[in-house]
């Protein structure tokens, strides 16, 4: 509350609690405002996977650029007008697709456990990349060719060692990509047969 306070301007801690009741108050606000940043159409569009993918791709960017959020997520109840506002429509794009409310309801928490989750992973591989001062890509690459030797060793690994020698594949942005891609087609196995 004190570095809120703070970067507001000339205030003290206390005065925020004439507008929160306490931090828990405050970190609901931050969570309900980042999720109004989110970018919603008023009505679900004709492509559910497109509706899908959407609002998964812009609540990773809205993470990306608030990494706090991921953490903070799991931490608390979905109950601000905004986040009510982004659950409602993924709803409704399943159920127009066929699910019943509780199917639904577990697709969406499954984007969400994809897109928060994936971030909070990815905010501790950058933080770790950090602490080892691997920068740049090249820097990464370095350090994982100068390691190829610990999987070579008795030929015990030899595919990962291969890759170690020259690491390949998609980037973490790509990846999640990928991985959405196979989440909204597994949703799609599980929507009534008309739709498949």
């Amino acid at each position: 509350m004190a570095a809120v306070a703070r970067r507001l301007g000339p205030y003290t801690p206390m005065a925020l609690y004439r507008h929160v009741l306490n931090k828990d108050g405050l970190v609901d606000l931050m969570l309900d405002h980042v999720t109004g940043e989110i970018p919603l159409a008023s009505e679900p569009g004709g492509d559910w996977r497109a509706d899908l993918r959407q609002v998964a791709l812009d609540s990773r960017h809205r993470v990306k650029r608030h990494l706090w959020y991921a953490q903070l997520v799991p931490t608390r109840p979905p109950l601000g007008p905004r986040v009510m506002r982004r659950t409602e429509f993924l709803l409704q794009v399943l159920i127009r697709q066929g699910a019943t409310v509780g199917d639904a309801m577990t697709y969406t928490a499954l984007l969400d456990r994809h897109i928060f989750g994936s971030a909070q992973q990815e905010a501790e591989e950058l933080a770790m990349r950090r602490r080892h001062g691997l920068h740049t890509p090249e820097q990464l690459t370095q350090a994982i060719t100068a390691a190829r030797e610990l999987a070579a060793a008795g030929g015990r690994h030899p595919a990962l060692t291969e890759w170690m020698t020259s690491p390949t594949g998609a980037d973490m942005d790509e990846q999640f990509a990928l991985s959405l891609a196979f989440l909204i087609d597994g949703i799609a196995t599980r929507l009534p047969a008309p739709e498949r």
